[in-house]
């Protein structure tokens, strides 16, 4: 049997941390078209709330379920003996640690922003313009986009805690039982028997 840590799906929800600077220039893009220094306090739990607690929930409670690429996902019954050891890795309490943690690095984060200089966007005038006209749109545009900032952030750091795993842990951890994954778990998207350019890489375990 190949290393846990070969598993293609750990990699490419792992590499989806390049996408979290982008949103997070998104959302600075959002906060600095227009002046907030009357609304700060509220803009920054409205963040807090929209942008890091569902994810942060999600994360602590039902883990994202990493089989899956776009809108597609794995049936439970589908992922192998191997794969379902990897989701009690995910289930672990330090894993619980590392979403607090980073939860509260967002929201130190969150503060930097505010601190930043106004975002001059030359090169993308007509949004910029859109932008400044309302207060309120830019705000849900910050807001969207830290959403999907710390989405792309907390499952690689999750994906990462379960890859510093040792080999002798994941020899001794048990596989997640195929019943309770629906209820402990968030699976995104339509559920598929396999993936077909996933499963083309992975070899038959």
């Amino acid at each position: 049997m190949s290393s846990f840590k070969s598993e293609p799906f750990l990699w490419i929800h792992l590499s989806g941390i390049v996408a979290f600077p982008i949103f997070l220039g998104i959302t600075w893009l959002g906060l600095s078209v227009s002046d907030h220094s009357s609304t700060f306090g509220l803009e920054i739990l409205l963040m807090i709330v929209i942008g890091i607690l569902p994810i942060f929930l999600m994360q602590w409670a039902r883990p994202f379920e990493i089989f899956s690429l776009l809108i597609l996902a794995m049936k439970p019954d589908k992922i192998s003996c191997q794969q379902r050891q990897i989701l009690s890795l995910f289930k672990a309490p330090k894993q619980r640690i590392l979403s607090t943690a980073t939860a509260i690095a967002m929201i130190v984060i969150l503060y930097g922003l505010y601190q930043l200089p106004p975002l001059t966007m030359i090169e993308l005038p007509i949004l910029t313009q859109l932008l400044r006209q309302s207060h309120l749109l830019g705000l849900v545009v910050a807001c969207g986009a830290f959403l999907g900032a710390n989405l792309f952030l907390q499952v690689p750091i999750s994906v990462l805690g379960v890859l510093l795993s040792n080999e002798q842990e994941f020899a001794a951890i048990a596989p997640y039982p195929t019943d309770k994954i629906t209820q402990d778990f968030t699976l995104a998207g339509f559920w598929v028997d396999k993936i077909i350019a996933i499963n083309l890489v992975t070899p038959q375990k």
